[in-house]
């Protein structure tokens, strides 16, 4: 999981983990390593091993990931699947190129699977909101999501910008 503190992040490891996987967390945050580990992360790894640019073809560590970062972080997620394993790309945060090659989709069979959550028909959107609520642990949401009032939306977007926010931030629009 990268970006893992982030809100995708910190609900992929608590579901991830309900459902029986072994997760590694990657994060720029090593104060929130307890935190990763509380959800369910059996590693936690820092983020800027994976940033920069890589080899085509790196050593397989996973058997799938989740990528919430895009550019170089997918493209050695990419490169570190192993031999039919797939990766999920949900986000864009380090920038929205991919600076890859083909290698690890012919050579290792990876799928690459674009995540939406804009455009996704209203009958796939129930069926994500089952599973999540079958699957998904409500403490671990308690400890994931912070509520906060419409008044506190700029605030929390200063704080998001720096990096100083962990999880989901809801906003109670009648607060």
């Amino acid at each position: 999981m990268t970006g893992a503190t982030g809100g995708v992040g910190t609900v992929a490891i608590a579901l991830l983990t309900a459902v029986g996987f072994k997760v590694a967390a990657a994060t720029g945050k090593s104060s929130e390593e307890q935190f990763l580990k509380q959800l369910g992360a059996v590693t936690v790894l820092d983020r800027a091993e994976f940033g920069e640019p890589g080899k085509p073809l790196q050593k397989e560590r996973w058997a799938g990931v989740v990528d919430t970062v895009g550019s170089h972080t997918l493209v050695n997620a990419c490169a570190q699947t192993r031999y039919g394993g797939a990766v999920a790309a949900c986000g864009l945060a380090q920038g929205m190129d991919f600076p890859a090659t083909v290698a690890p989709f012919i050579l290792r069979g990876v799928s690459l699977l674009g995540i939406d959550s804009v455009m996704a028909p209203k009958q796939l959107r129930m069926t994500a909101w089952e599973i999540l609520s079958l699957d998904l642990d409500a403490g671990a949401l308690d400890s994931i999501a912070r509520e906060i009032g419409l008044g506190e939306v700029i605030a929390a977007a200063g704080e998001l910008m720096d990096a100083h926010v962990r999880g989901r931030v809801v906003v109670d629009v009648n607060r």
